[in-house]
């Protein structure tokens, strides 16, 4: 990968209102669930975007990635983030067959599209990452289930209604998202065919068989979507703002809103005596 493509990945969560939407979303899942101590990875790292939130003040990180112009950019990044010493170390290999010791990870982090891109190689990358976390650690998991909807309610409403409405306490809210219900997006790009899609119940079955405890489970951003206007005008109030993060995790709890997300995110913890799928 070229410096110019590595660039525009870390800006990627940055500039729009939907793209901060994004981001915070998934800071605010790495932030509910990150570990104290000891040692994380965030696999398919990219140019370290979501290090600072993998883990407390008093973790080790660790970023593993096939791009070695990603790994260039990370201290900028975490420079950039304000990231306390020591910055991370930086590995670039294949996640596949990642040159780590199996079970030596309080956090093992797969973010993005990491995992679908893996196509062919998505199941043995996944095996790969529950491999890695040690007897009381946690899994977090990026998975794209589908093409992404958003509420018809919130839809139709201008801007500045939307922002007078995220104002009002959220069960109010939820009650007029109910009742108009949810409709799916256009696809925005075609899907490569070899990419791989996991819905949420085989993810779970899968975890649940390795006895893995499943922590959380939420998609990203099923109510408002990729609203550009209507977001920009959010970003906006800070009350508004806050409002939507708050109500994109509420609706994005819920189990119905998973087969349709264009992303969730799933957290899962390692009992300390488990046995592994092969």
């Amino acid at each position: 990968m070229d410096p110019y493509r590595a660039e525009r990945e870390w800006l990627r969560y940055e500039g729009t209102g939907q793209r901060d939407l994004y981001r915070e979303l998934r800071e605010r899942f790495l932030a509910r669930h990150a570990v104290e101590e000891e040692w994380v990875v965030d696999i398919g790292s990219g140019p370290g975007r979501f290090l600072p939130f993998i883990g407390r003040s008093r973790v080790r990180r660790v970023a593993l990635d096939l791009s070695r112009e990603m790994l260039n950019l990370l201290p900028k990044s975490w420079a950039a983030a304000g990231g306390a010493e020591p910055a991370p170390d930086r590995l670039l290999a294949d996640a596949t067959r990642p040159p780590l010791l199996p079970g030596s990870f309080a956090e093992v982090v797969v973010l993005g599209n990491t995992l679908g891109f893996s196509g062919p190689q998505a199941d043995r990358l996944f095996t790969e990452a529950e491999r890695l976390v040690k007897p009381g650690g946690m899994l977090l998991l990026e998975i794209a289930p589908s093409v992404g909807e958003r509420s018809g309610y919130l839809s139709r409403l201008p801007p500045s209604a939307l922002v007078r409405l995220l104002h009002s306490p959220l069960r109010a809210i939820l009650e007029r998202l109910d009742r108009e219900g949810f409709r799916e997006e256009p696809p925005r790009h075609k899907t490569p065919r070899t990419f791989r899609r996991y819905a949420v119940e085989e993810v779970h079955r899968r975890l649940d068989r390795a006895g893995w405890e499943i922590r959380e489970t939420v998609a990203v951003a099923p109510a408002l979507g990729p609203a550009t206007d209507r977001l920009a005008a959010i970003r906006k109030d800070p009350k508004a703002w806050s409002r939507l993060l708050d109500l994109e995790e509420e609706v994005g709890r819920r189990a119905e809103r998973w087969p349709r997300a264009a992303a969730v995110l799933v957290a899962a913890r390692r009992p300390s005596s488990m046995r592994m799928i092969k």
